[in-house]
């Protein structure tokens, strides 16, 4: 499915290529862009029905549309990190489009984020009530879902500033797509399929995190026992805000050795 949305690359070095969680956009990866750009090619595309390409909405929006249109944004090896609803895209496309990713960054995400069968998530209740909150009120709701995700954090006040600072310089997201958005946490399981993830995959984790916990990492290490697990100690939902420094340390001495 080719819809031409908007992609930015700056930088130069391997390529990475950053995708963003529900309700946001691109501009939420801007204070790491600035460090990265010197190590990295970055590019950066916003979800369909998000920020930069908020009046693109495939139809029907399921998993599998919303990552092929991505894919041909993505360049030829490419490191690829999704970030939360971005990480669970991330895993689709890493699925439908290997050739292109060298490999594959999990950040703060999961192949299945509603909480079961022994399985630590979200309880489908709480993506119930946003879906219902969306209708009210979809500016408050998703200030409050900005909440939740640093919820935990020493430094939360500052983060969902800093968070919401730049995801409102750029345009509000479509309706439409922020309720097929949560319809996708809701529904989504790629459990079965991780083992045909081949290549090198990082799963990176905040220790408080009340939306992705850190025992998923456990389950999701049953299923790709060669993955290689990280945890921000002082971070809840959004590591690269919340640890910064951490985060890029990350990027430039694991990736950047990686690929170097």
């Amino acid at each position: 499915m080719t819809l031409n949305l908007v992609s930015t690359t700056v930088g130069h070095g391997p390529n990475l290529v950053l995708l963003h969680g529900w309700g946001l956009n691109s501009g939420v990866w801007q204070p790491v862009i600035d460090e990265l750009i010197e190590h990295f090619t970055v590019t950066t595309i916003d979800l369909p029905g998000f920020g930069l390409n908020h009046d693109i909405v495939p139809s029907p929006y399921t998993l599998e549309n919303v990552a092929s249109c991505l894919i041909e944004e993505i360049p030829e090896n490419s490191i690829l990190l999704g970030w939360s609803l971005g990480g669970l895209v991330a895993q689709q496309i890493a699925l439908s489009a290997a050739h292109k990713i060298d490999q594959l960054v999990l950040l703060a995400t999961s192949p299945c984020f509603i909480a079961g069968n022994d399985w630590p998530g979200i309880k489908p209740q709480i993506l119930d009530n946003f879906k219902q909150q969306l209708l009210e009120n979809q500016g408050a709701t998703i200030s409050r879902f900005l909440a939740i995700q640093a919820m935990g954090s020493p430094s939360a006040k500052k983060d969902i500033k800093v968070i919401k600072a730049q995801v409102d310089a750029y345009p509000a997201a479509n309706p439409q797509a922020l309720s097929a958005g949560l319809t996708l946490l809701a529904t989504s399981d790629l459990r079965a399929r991780l083992i045909d993830l081949l290549m090198p995959c990082q799963l990176l984790l905040g220790r408080l995190d009340s939306l992705v916990p850190i025992k998923v990492a456990q389950h999701i290490a049953k299923f790709m026992p060669s993955i290689s697990i990280s945890v921000f100690e002082h971070s809840s939902h959004a590591p690269f805000i919340s640890e910064q420094s951490s985060f890029v340390g990350f990027m430039l001495n694991y990736l950047n050795k990686d690929t170097g």
